[in-house]
């Protein structure tokens, strides 16, 4: 199997400090890979490669065996980690929200069209928002609007799905259905690529993990990850890391 991305020799410098160092990860269609370091280990710098945010200084980042271009884009979907923040006086419906995301389709002053309005309708039921389809944004719970921004990115029906620190400001119920979904996804085909600084919490959804601090330090299977012992999982983040036992399974935190 080809790998959907391909990150090689891929290093970043800001003027005052090294981000990233030879860097070289390949990920697969529909796997569920998470990025797991510690602040300022160059989680955010290597998603704002790969999205087209940053320039690349060295190295190649590949979708599909290309180059990404705008083209390519169109393949990724992106929730930020601000996408549910500051949302309380934003004057939009649930399904205006989605409906937003089709703009990079059309061409200036396009209309929407009876098949776009389908299309969100279809995609809120799958995602079971649809009975939310007419609540402003602000009146949602955390989980609720990222339900809702998860649907916006992939109402163009992209195969990849980038989330940056998604569960932020979330409480645990609604963290728990969050990966849920995102599981549900994985299983429709969708790869999915998710930037965390929680080890624990992707133990029991993710199918493989990156784990950064400026070097790559480990890249395989969630089985391999968990076999690893606290000794190693200290020196990459560089202070103690302690293991915690919730009500599933074995979950590391900082």
């Amino acid at each position: 199997m080809e790998p959907i991305f391909e990150i090689k020799n891929v290093n970043y410098r800001y003027p005052d400090k090294v981000a990233l160092k030879d860097i070289n990860i390949k990920i697969y269609p529909g796997s569920f890979t998470a990025i797991v370091g510690p602040n300022g280990s160059g989680k955010s710098t290597l998603l704002k490669l790969i999205l087209g945010i940053l320039q690349l200084q060295t190295g190649t980042i590949l979708v599909n065996g290309q180059r990404l271009t705008n083209q390519l884009s169109d393949k990724i979907g992106y929730v930020s980690q601000k996408a549910n923040a500051g949302n309380t006086g934003f004057p939009a419906t649930v399904r205006e929200v989605i409906t937003s995301g089709l703009t990079q389709e059309k061409k200036l002053f396009q209309r929407f069209t009876a098949q776009d309005r389908e299309r969100v309708i279809r995609l809120m039921e799958r995602l079971h928002i649809i009975h939310l389809q007419h609540k402003n944004i602000s009146q949602l719970s955390g989980g609720q609007q990222q339900r809702v921004f998860i649907a916006r990115a992939l109402i163009s029906n992209p195969s990849i799905l980038i989330l940056d620190e998604p569960t932020v400001g979330i409480d645990a119920k609604h963290v728990a259905e969050f990966y849920q979904l995102l599981t549900q996804l994985k299983n429709e085909g969708i790869t999915i690529l998710l930037v965390t600084h929680d080890i624990g919490i992707v133990a029991d959804t993710a199918t493989s993990v990156v784990c950064l601090n400026q070097h790559l330090h480990f890249h395989g299977t969630i089985q391999q990850f968990k076999s690893l012992d606290q000794v190693e999982i200290s020196k990459i983040y560089g202070h103690p890391v302690q293991f915690v036992d919730h009500n599933h399974q074995r979950e590391c935190c900082q």
